[in-house]
């Protein structure tokens, strides 16, 4: 929670931030923009490997990006397993919400720092400003597509294709050069993918096998055939 995982408050207009951390310009000149026209405020907290960030059902009063590290956004379901929703890398905008709470839980993958602003005042700058509204309107409908995304992942796709999708996924928000970091564990892109860890296991073992992937280190991979996953992921 912010009262107890704060290590930094560093007040900052947004605009002046668009330049610092490790992540897409893209997604960060968005959030840069609409917190830059509302004139708002934003606050830095740091938090430890898997410390929660808020929880399902908590008041949704701010809205989050990734500065540094990753967040994962998951619902714990009655009978105990866990499904994760998303995973929010650098630069990626977290907690809009349609109601007044969350609907998932966020956590800390890594040691992760995250910018917040208040919620209320997006959207009080969205009610006389029409770029925030614009900007506003578009992060949400990213969050929407990605919902259908992966809608269609876990309703229709095999365990080949729903990893496959997942190496182009993150390949395409994580790689630098040839190498791909995960932050993320094998459990985790379990639970992402609605698998078995030991699915999940065996089919990276068989796409490296097949010469599809390799492995530098348990969570840094290289794809070597990427034009065999697209064909997967079709």
């Amino acid at each position: 929670m912010l009262t107890q995982s704060l290590t930094t408050s560093v007040p900052a207009t947004l605009g002046n931030l668009a330049n610092k951390g490790p992540y897409p310009a893209a997604a960060t000149d968005q959030f840069c923009v609409v917190t830059a026209h509302a004139g708002l405020i934003a606050t830095e907290f740091s938090y430890k490997k898997d410390e929660e960030i808020y929880g399902e059902g908590e008041s949704a009063d701010y809205v989050y990006q990734v500065i540094r590290g990753a967040v994962r956004s998951y619902k714990l379901l009655s009978d105990g397993r866990r499904q994760i929703g998303a995973f929010h890398l650098p630069g990626d905008v977290f907690g809009l919400e349609s109601g007044a709470s969350h609907r998932l839980t966020t956590e800390a993958i890594v040691d992760t720092t995250v910018r917040l602003v208040k919620r209320r005042g997006l959207e009080q700058a969205a009610e006389t400003d029409v770029r925030v509204a614009r900007n506003l309107w578009a992060m949400t409908s990213g969050d929407l597509r990605h919902a259908e995304d992966h809608m269609l992942l876990l309703g229709r796709k095999t365990a080949m294709e729903r990893v496959a999708t997942f190496l182009l996924e993150m390949d395409r928000r994580l790689a630098i050069t040839e190498m791909m970091a995960l932050p993320m564990c094998r459990r985790d892109i379990a639970d992402y993918l609605g698998l078995t860890l030991e699915t999940v296991s065996r089919t990276l073992s068989q796409l490296q096998s097949q010469g599809v992937l390799g492995f530098s280190g348990a969570r840094q991979i290289v794809l070597r055939n990427r034009q065999c996953l697209r064909n997967m992921d079709a």
